[in-house]
């Protein structure tokens, strides 16, 4: 048998897709990754060290961003500690949730000084391989002549 469903499960349903839209779109945004971040590092995925140099610069501003974000959340923290009395019963929530919020940034920061690191040695690799490759080698035991 068919089912038809109601307004009250359409709503449920439309109010789920809501929600978790929202919650991508949140997940996207403490990582400190956004959609064309995404494709222009993918885009960037090329060996040439100028590429990796540039990789490495966008993740160093991410972190500092995030860890930006961290430093005014430790403030708010800070003022939900002194000022507990102002907030009431939500007080112990606003802080669990702005430890929560530090965490998050501070890890995603940490993330992206990582990826930072891992660029610039490979840029600094690329960089010593073009140099020994462009000026030429001697290899013992071999025969030049032919």
């Amino acid at each position: 048998m068919a089912t038809i469903l109601g307004t009250k499960d359409i709503v449920t349903i439309l109010s789920l897709f809501g929600l978790l839209a929202a919650c991508a779109l949140m997940t996207a945004n403490v990582k400190g990754e956004n959609i064309a971040g995404q494709a222009a590092i993918q885009g960037a995925m090329a060996s040439s060290e100028s590429q990796h140099t540039i990789l490495a610069k966008s993740h160093e501003d991410k972190a500092k961003a995030l860890w930006v974000k961290a430093q005014e959340q430790k403030q708010l923290l800070e003022h939900y500690e002194e000022k507990s009395y102002l907030y009431g019963k939500r007080a112990q929530d606003l802080q669990s949730s702005t430890w929560a919020l530090i965490r998050n940034y501070e890890g995603a920061a940490m993330a992206n000084m990582k990826e930072a690191v891992a660029h610039r040695r490979i840029a600094s690799e690329l960089e010593k391989n073009s140099g020994l490759a462009s000026r030429p080698q001697k290899i013992e035991g071999f025969n030049s002549e032919i």
